[in-house]
């Protein structure tokens, strides 16, 4: 596996997604297209590419019963969780109101999805 495929609203919602993981990972995007599609990649040959769908709905965290459910989510380790924390927000992206655990910051990134920081090897 080299990574996932993250949705995101149609046409610039996705490149708009795409070009804040652009920022929060340093990984480049490498590929686009003007619909909504694209594809980031690390130097050590991982990838998410972000795919525009019509009627997109963000998910809702933490899940609640009738609504748009979160089918995954990624964990990114950090030295530093303040730091990375405060780095994520500069970037775009909102600390979710519901924290599970004080170990680990639930993020939301621009389109409403979950991702976890967490101190741990980088």
């Amino acid at each position: 596996m080299r990574g996932p495929v993250v949705d995101a609203p149609p046409g610039d919602g996705a490149l708009a997604l795409a070009a804040f993981y652009e920022r929060l990972l340093g990984w480049p995007i490498t590929q686009s297209a003007p619909g909504g599609w694209a594809l980031l990649q690390s130097p050590e040959g991982l990838k998410i590419e972000i795919q525009g769908l019509p009627g997109y709905q963000p998910p809702t965290w933490p899940n609640s019963h009738g609504e748009q459910q979160m089918m995954l989510h990624m964990d990114f380790a950090t030295d530093d969780l303040d730091a990375a924390v405060a780095w994520a927000i500069e970037a775009g992206a909102k600390v979710a109101e519901y924290q599970p655990q004080p170990d680990v910051k639930v993020m939301l990134d621009p389109a409403g999805h979950p991702f976890c920081l967490f101190r741990g090897a980088v």
